[in-house]
């Protein structure tokens, strides 16, 4: 947790700079370890520098490449900072200024600066050869592969960055690091959330990340899906690519698995859970090809409390919005049975792990009295027990979060991913 008698005047400048970019994300980061939250609020820092220059159409890809490959060295370079972006780049300001960054990345430990250096040169990299792709004209996202590819770059290195520096400071189990997989799909669930969440303000600007591969099934242009006489055929193409995303979703209850300290568990969890209701929201949501859509602020800190227990809460938390996709599958859409399949698949999953508050969650979901099976609760009195049990553990959650959390109701003004 932050301490700020202890802090200098860069480090209180760093973070202010996450208050502004970070947003959301900024007060998980905050509750961290005191072992973490220092390393885990440059990493934030320096990849959104990266990113603040990528975003950026204004600069030439011949300013632009070599900045993203060489941005790794950048760190090493006391004082560096750059002006070039556009006076309208939301975080400019972030890089005007980098050289508090810089200053306090090379505070840090060498083992959480050779990490974050190695993943920061992965990702601009990985952007650099979008931003050539692109220059080329090129822009689009044409397969799956290469979405996933993007994805990648962009988010999933954050995963494998966050990972090691969790196993590193003991945190996180040691095993965490030689799963790929696991820490792929955290970073490419919320990648995948944000781009189907934002395809109307990105189709606004000029970019696109849905797949043609997937788009292509539905309409003959991209343009075509926001067209109101296209609304079915868009809300078909909608429910194929959250389809696409919830085959991350049991990876990252994996994930979640291995996870040894509580502030590093809440860290992870929050942002997951906050994606599993967008998806949710984005299902078959007609307002998705109108405008920016996103959940209530009140449901976003609901989402903190519940997440910021344990894994079986957080696995009621992800068999609801489940249970909700299910409840709005059309059977005449092209991916209903895959999208039931997965559903399904995601439900059996999280009840292995944590089978009574599944079933307590399903029966929420579903309006109806819980009734327990055959070797779980066997009466409703039992069951009534555990409802004030965990209304106890909500209360007083609540009453600490709230505490800690002053602020929280705009927590969903912006998105909490880093691209």
């Amino acid at each position: 947790m932050r301490n700020k008698s202890h802090e200098s005047a860069k480090v209180k400048v760093c973070f202010g700079f996450l208050d502004k970019t970070g947003r959301s994300f900024s007060s998980v980061v905050k509750e961290l370890h005191p072992e973490l939250l220092l390393p885990v609020c440059m990493f934030y820092l320096i990849l959104r520098g990266l990113d603040t220059i990528e975003d950026d159409t204004s600069i030439p890809l011949e300013t632009k490449e070599p900045l993203l490959r060489d941005f790794k060295n950048y760190l090493e370079q006391d004082g560096w900072t750059f002006t070039g972006n556009r006076p309208e780049e939301k975080d400019r300001q972030l890089l005007v200024q980098f050289d508090n960054v810089i200053a306090e990345f090379k505070n840090m430990k060498p083992v959480y600066q050779a990490i974050i250096k190695d993943v920061t040169d992965k990702m601009g990299n990985g952007m650099a050869d979008f931003a050539r792709k692109a220059a080329f004209g090129d822009a689009a996202v044409n397969t799956v592969e290469e979405y996933d590819l993007y994805c990648w770059h962009v988010a999933g290195v954050v995963g494998e960055g966050l990972t090691r520096l969790f196993v590193e400071a003991g945190l996180g189990e040691a095993t965490l690091i030689n799963h790929f997989h696991l820490y792929k799909s955290m970073g490419l669930l919320l990648q995948k959330n944000n781009i189907i969440r934002d395809v109307r303000e990105d189709h606004d600007d000029g970019r696109r990340f849905w797949p043609k591969e997937i788009w292509s099934k539905h309409v003959d242009n991209f343009e075509d899906l926001f067209e109101p006489e296209n609304l079915e055929l868009a809300l078909t193409c909608s429910s194929e690519m959250v389809l696409n995303a919830l085959g991350h979703v049991n990876n990252c209850l994996s994930y979640l698995v291995g996870l040894r300290e509580q502030s590093v568990f809440n860290f992870c969890a929050i942002p997951q859970s906050m994606a599993m209701a967008t998806l949710d929201l984005c299902f078959r949501n007609p307002n998705l090809f109108k405008r920016n859509i996103k959940i209530t602020k009140g449901d976003a800190f609901q989402l903190m409390v519940e997440s910021s227990q344990d894994l079986g809460k957080v696995c009621e938390v992800f068999c609801r919005y489940v249970h909700r996709i299910q409840q709005k599958n059309n059977p005449k859409d092209p991916s209903f049975l895959k999208i039931s399949t997965a559903c399904e698949q995601i439900q059996r999953f999280a009840e292995a792990l944590a089978p009574q508050s599944i079933e307590f969650a399903n029966s929420k979901t579903k309006k109806k009295p819980f009734v327990a099976g055959e070797g779980r609760v066997q009466h409703q009195a039992d069951v009534n027990e555990e409802i004030w049990s965990t209304a106890g553990q909500v209360f007083v959650i609540l009453v600490v979060i709230s505490i800690l959390v002053v602020g929280a109701a705009w927590l969903m003004e912006a998105r909490f991913d880093l691209a």
